[in-house]
């Protein structure tokens, strides 16, 4: 009797869909989490794995019922060149995971490379909705002052030290650009880029911000020594002082803006890094999951 009921209990939730009992409130919902400079794919991870860009958040969704990659591009190199193989991974995951649209959320340049994609890329047909979370639609000034230290004459040697450096690093047989990658976040740059790369009609683009209350060397160790660089540069380009510690808290806004994620109340603000609760970085200070989750609720509800 008892083996009979087990088996009976076994067979019903075999039978139960996947928008049942084990759904999760993103059931189904298809999710490309999009790296800036410097990222890479979460499913290999940096260091043997050791490193993780999105810190766990790619697992946490799919726990709540998402689909989610996190495809990797290279390290370093222009928009186009990184936007070409986002769109060729991303195109390869939908097709053996059954997705037709996707939900694209781009962090920092990443931000900018998905939207290259839809607009440039003729990816807006397999595209559900556009998020960018502390990316930099109006450049980041840090970007102009540290292509302006290097002498024109040094750009070649430089780009070509920094790239080798990259693609021994990251091992990964894509082509790195330095310069142009710097080049690529500078506010002439992206400025230009804006004009030629508009909004697609009837796309919903949503964004998400954050900003450190000041140069605290304990919780920001590497930030703490961007700050400073950023607000001069925000200021100076009349983006104002607040940021990340990389990208001023106005050039993060495009689209829909949504706001900055709440921190704990012992907290002086979210970085750059610990916005993607890079290497766990974040969620000692802030509800990394649960903002995520109502980043994805969010672009799941424009539908």
């Amino acid at each position: 009797m008892k083996a009979k009921l087990v088996t009976g209990i076994f067979a019903l939730l075999l039978a139960i869909p996947s928008s049942g009992l084990f759904a999760g409130p993103l059931d189904g919902q298809c999710i490309a989490l999009v790296h800036g400079i410097l990222g890479f794919d979460d499913t290999k991870g940096l260091a043997a794995g050791l490193v993780k860009y999105w810190g766990g958040l790619d697992g946490y969704l799919r726990t709540q019922g998402a689909k989610v990659t996190t495809p990797g591009s290279s390290a370093a190199n222009s928009i186009p060149v990184r936007a070409d193989q986002i769109q060729s991974a991303v195109t390869s995951w939908m097709s053996s995971n059954g997705c037709t649209k996707v939900q694209l959320v781009g962090h920092s340049q990443g931000g900018l490379v998905v939207r290259y994609m839809v607009k440039n890329l003729n990816f807006a047909s397999k595209t559900a909705t556009v998020t960018t979370v502390d990316s930099l639609h109006k450049g980041a000034p840090l970007a102009d002052i540290v292509l302006a230290v290097i002498p024109s004459w040094l750009e070649p040697f430089a780009n070509s030290a920094l790239s080798l450096l990259a693609t021994l690093l990251y091992r990964d047989g894509r082509p790195q650009d330095v310069i142009a990658m710097g080049q690529s976040l500078t506010v002439s740059y992206v400025n230009s880029f804006n004009n030629t790369t508009p909004n697609v009609s009837g796309m919903k683009y949503y964004s998400y911000g954050n900003s450190m209350a000041w140069a605290d060397l304990i919780q920001h160790p590497l930030m703490a020594l961007t700050h400073p660089i950023t607000w001069a540069g925000g200021l100076y380009y009349g983006l104002g002082g607040s940021n990340d510690g990389v990208v001023p808290l106005t050039s993060q806004k495009w689209g829909t803006y949504k706001g900055e994620a709440p921190s704990y109340w012992f907290a002086t603000g979210i970085d750059h890094l610990q916005a993607t609760n890079f290497e766990w970085s974040g969620q000692t200070y802030f509800d990394v999951n649960g903002w995520y989750l109502n980043i994805a609720k969010n672009a799941k509800a424009a539908l």
